[in-house]
């Protein structure tokens, strides 16, 4: 999930991506396992698309959309941290699991909400109050942060500056070895 651009183009590419597996996962019948691997996959997206938006949209919101950055901000990392309890649950159970649907389900209605607001309300709005140069840098620090962002859900890990930034890059490293050893994420 890079892609180049400013923040805006990068991110709302990760969200195009992330809709083209829910309609993948979508198009399978219930209990195929195809859907698990499709549910790993978006997990691995959703997780570092969060982490990035959390080290570099919401501070850039918080330091630029004015009156209300903070709001916005707050209410972002709060949709965030509801995706990521729901990836959670969802990270244990397999496609035949009772679950397993219900849970996919809302992290798709969560995560279709919430792609909807940035790109309607907040993408526009940082995008007049920033600087074209700006938003270029923006956008490489996401690519930057993706690459070394983690890859599984973690409900406790602190979500806004410094900290997600100090704790982010170790995580990252640990899930993506997890990951190799595991093979997941490579399928689908």
């Amino acid at each position: 999930m890079a892609h180049g651009g400013d923040i805006v183009d990068e991110l709302t590419s990760d969200h195009r991506e992330v809709e083209d597996l829910f309609g993948r996962i979508e198009s399978l019948p219930s209990g195929d396992e195809r859907r698990k691997e499709l549910a790993d996959k978006i997990t691995i997206e959703l997780v570092r698309h969060s982490v990035a938006e959390e080290e570099y949209l919401y501070p850039a919101t918080r330091e630029h959309i004015s009156p209300d950055g903070d709001r916005i901000a707050d209410k972002e990392i709060e949709d965030h941290a509801t995706v990521e309890r729901l990836l959670k649950e969802l990270e244990g159970l397999n496609a035949g699991d009772p679950d397993f649907d219900r849970l996919i389900t809302r992290v798709m209605g969560e995560v279709r909400e919430h792609v909807q607001d940035e790109e309607t309300n907040l993408f526009p709005r940082l995008a007049r109050s920033c600087p074209p140069e700006m938003m270029q840098e923006l956008g490489d620090k996401v690519r930057r942060a993706k690459s070394m962002a983690p890859t599984r859900p973690h409900p406790s890990a602190p979500d806004t500056p410094p900290a997600n930034k100090l704790l982010a890059p170790g995580a990252g490293l640990v899930d993506r070895a997890r990951d190799a050893l595991t093979g997941r994420g490579k399928h689908g």
